[in-house]
C-alpha cells in the first residue's frame, strides 16, 4: 500500500497537476487576467511559475486526486507500470499507462456537473470562476464563490455496506431480491479491495 500511495503522489504531481495547470493557464488567459500574479502564491518573475494559475488551481485540485486514486482503483495504474532509470533514482512511467491516465484524466473533465441550474463540464467551470474573478477585480462584483460547485464524493461501496454484504444470508438476499449470482458477486467485490457499485436501494437496506 506505501508504494502504491508513494507512486500515487508522485503521479498526482507530475501529471494530473500538469492538466489542471493547462486548463486554469488557458482560462487565466481567456479571460485576460496575467497568470504571474496571484493572490494565494508568491509572485515570482520566472516565467514558469505563475502564481494566479495556482490560486486557481487549488479549488479544483480534488479532481486529478480523485482520478489518481480511481487509476490505482481501477487497474488503470499499477506498480509494474512504474520503473528506475540510471542512477538518479527517478521513476519513470510507460507510455502506454501515461495515456490511459490521461484518458482518465479528460473523462474526469469532461464529466458533467450541475452549475448556476446548468450541466457544465469542468473545464468550463474553471473558466467561469476566472471570469467571475476578472469582475470582482474590476468592480463589476461584489463578492466571488469558489466553493460552488462542491464536489460530490459519495461511494456506494462503504465499509458498512461491504460488512452487510458479506453477512448477508441466502435468505435475507432473496427478501432484497437478490438472486445467487448477484449475491455471489457482490461478495467477491466486498471481500476485494476494488472499488464497486451497490444498488442505492439494496445499499441502504444492508446498513439499516
Amino acid at each position: 500500500m506505501s508504494e502504491h500511495l508513494a507512486r500515487a503522489i508522485l503521479f498526482r504531481q507530475n501529471h494530473c497537476c500538469g492538466v489542471l495547470e493547462m486548463e486554469c493557464r488557458k482560462a487565466a488567459i481567456i479571460v485576460g487576467l496575467e497568470p504571474s500574479v496571484g493572490f494565494l502564491h508568491d509572485f515570482s518573475s520566472y516565467q514558469t511559475k505563475q502564481s494566479l494559475v495556482y490560486d486557481l488551481m487549488e479549488p479544483f485540485r480534488w479532481i486529478g486526486d480523485l482520478a489518481t486514486m480511481q487509476a490505482f482503483e481501477s487497474g488503470v495504474l499499477d506498480l509494474k507500470d512504474f520503473y528506475f532509470t540510471g542512477d538518479d533514482y527517478r521513476y519513470r512511467i510507460e507510455i502506454e499507462a501515461k495515456r490511459r491516465y490521461l484518458q482518465l484524466m479528460k473523462e474526469r473533465f469532461n464529466s458533467g456537473v450541475r452549475y448556476k441550474g446548468k450541466a457544465c463540464r469542468w473545464d468550463t467551470v474553471i473558466l467561469n470562476k476566472a471570469q467571475d474573478l476578472a469582475r470582482y477585480l474590476l468592480e463589476e462584483s461584489k463578492e466571488m464563490d469558489f466553493i460552488e460547485p462542491c464536489p460530490n464524493l459519495q461511494r456506494s461501496d462503504t465499509h458498512d455496506v461491504r460488512r452487510g454484504i458479506l453477512e448477508l444470508t441466502q435468505r435475507e438476499a432473496k427478501e432484497l431480491s437478490i438472486g445467487k449470482s448477484t449475491l455471489h458477486y457482490l461478495r467477491k467485490n466486498a471481500a476485494s479491495d476494488m472499488p464497486f457499485s451497490a444498488c442505492k436501494k439494496t445499499a441502504c437496506r444492508l446498513v439499516g
